[in-house]
């Protein structure tokens, strides 16, 4: 026996060292290569090795391998059952060989092809929930003595921290795989497909104005994709890494939205049975996207006034102000210069908000970005039904290119949803596209009704033909028709379409 021994305490604190040095290091090898390093001097061991079981070859490789002739030895590969390590890793137990050449189950062909002389080795499995993914073993001690059987916890102990190293790297790949995965399926999610003029303007202000904190509105036609365009700018901008915060300003009643935009006390109202962030505080050092914004009713419109000027604001019940750092992004689908002319919405605010102004334009306006974007949502909901190829038929297109999608892109992309769905599965045809034929007038368009007779008659007629192409389905109508499922609910309460 060597005369030179480490005290239990001695141990212990350095395998914490390593262990605190483990957790700091991503690097796998370079983990690897330190504890090995650490275990051989503590075993006071000649050579040493680290082999990792590849499940689909069955065979185990040196991942690590010290003494002197460690670069030999990684050039070989061992059968999963073959020799000690091969056993060991097989039966997933620790084998203490004192005299290898009296154990049937040593493979010396290696330390013969390397010239190194094996008189005693120990091995011991590493294991992640209860699979052997390798094993490490010593060969021989300095002084020329086997190992003993004192010297299995502590290679065990070694073993361990191999092992949670190879078990943390492979959670850190994988999380690391994932989020390359959801950067790629959102970036895909929210592309803004097109090469038309109009586009690529918008595309620019949006780019223009990213790097500032200047509030920038966006006006479109529902389905035009200011949304898309918000996102662009607030991740093309410095502020990135920090949250983009989104709220529809129409899909809640006005006492919901001052809740949801600055916050609530714990008991300020009925239901409020915890304290609440609103958005505002969420969006801190990021981008606030409120959308819908000319839906705003004019006491709301004073509060949101408030804030963008003071700087500061107050949770619903509370009396504690809060001040945050947001980039304010603003979208309509109404004409809001007109608005503010008829006083329905408020000058000082509209100035606030509308330092700069983009436009998304309609997709009848840009009608050479509709082949692109059919080739686009065509190809995304084939892979989704496991279609290998489906064209789209002359006659199918022909009308797509033609027809003036009053739901731009939105109604686009429902529609050839709905066709990749309900059609033959080999061709999109005509007939499966939920659009319309001649070119009708709107059927709030008639002389002798008021602007708001209108507009009520035509959001009844919107919302019929959402629901009874979702078969009543709220949800999806909801979702189809770009707005919250409760305000659906609201408005078909309001026009008396609990039947549809």
């Amino acid at each position: 026996m060597n005369g030179r021994t480490s005290t239990p305490g001695s141990s212990i604190a350095e395998l914490r060292e390593i262990g605190h040095w483990l957790s700091s290091v991503l690097d796998l090898r370079n983990v690897l290569e330190f504890i090995i390093d650490r275990g051989t001097k503590r075993m006071r061991a000649k050579a040493s090795s680290l082999l990792l079981v590849n499940p689909k070859a069955k065979k185990l490789y040196f991942e690590v391998a010290t003494g002197e002739a460690k670069d030999e030895v990684r050039k070989f590969e061992i059968n999963i059952g073959q020799g000690i390590a091969g056993w060991v890793a097989q039966k997933g137990e620790t084998l203490l060989i004192q005299d290898v050449n009296s154990d049937p189950r040593w493979y010396k062909q290696i330390s013969e092809s390397i010239g190194f002389k094996t008189c005693s080795i120990l091995c011991v499995p590493l294991k992640t929930d209860d699979e052997i993914i390798g094993v490490m073993e010593m060969i021989d001690k300095e002084d020329g003595s086997p190992f003993q059987e004192e010297d299995k916890s502590i290679l065990e102990a070694f073993a361990a921290l191999a092992a949670q190293a190879i078990s943390n790297a492979k959670k850190i790949k994988q999380f690391t795989q994932e989020n390359i995965d959801l950067k790629e399926e959102l970036w895909k999610k929210y592309q803004i497909i097109g090469d038309s003029a109009l586009l690529k303007k918008a595309i620019s202000d949006a780019l223009k104005v990213a790097n500032s904190k200047t509030s920038t509105m966006i006006l479109g036609e529902s389905g035009t994709g200011k949304e898309l365009l918000a996102r662009r700018i607030h991740e093309n901008g410095s502020r990135k890494k920090k949250p983009l915060i989104i709220l529809n300003c129409a899909a809640l009643p006005e006492t919901l939205l001052e809740a949801e935009l600055f916050g609530h006390e714990k008991g300020a109202f009925t239901g409020a049975l915890t304290q609440k962030n609103g958005k505002f505080e969420l969006a801190d050092e990021g981008t606030l996207f409120l959308d819908e914004i000319g839906e705003m009713t004019p006491s709301m419109q004073a509060k949101l006034l408030g804030v963008l000027q003071e700087g500061v604001f107050y949770r619903v019940g509370g009396n504690t102000p809060i001040t945050v750092d947001v980039r304010m992004i603003c979208a309509t689908n109404k004409d809001i210069a007109r608005e503010v002319a008829e006083g329905r919405f408020r000058e000082d605010l509209y100035y606030r908000l509308n330092v700069v102004q983009i436009r998304m334009p309609a997709l009848r306006e840009r009608r050479e970005d509709i082949t692109p974007l059919v080739d686009y949502f065509l190809t995304m909901f084939k892979q989704e039904r496991g279609f290998l190829d489906l064209p789209i038929s002359k006659g199918a297109m022909d009308k797509m290119l033609q027809y003036d999608w009053p739901g731009n892109v939105r109604e686009l992309r429902n529609a050839i949803e709905r066709a990749v769905v309900m059609g033959n599965g080999k061709e999109v045809l005509l007939e499966d596209l939920p659009i319309g034929g001649e070119k009708t007038s709107p059927p709030a368009l008639e002389l002798g009704l008021s602007l708001k007779e209108a507009e009520n008659r035509f959001k009844k007629e919107f919302i019929c033909v959402n629901l009874k192409y979702h078969n009543g389905n709220r949800s999806k109508a909801a979702k189809t028709m770009g707005i919250q499922r409760t305000y659906l609910s609201r408005l078909i309460s309001k026009y008396g379409l609990q039947g549809v």
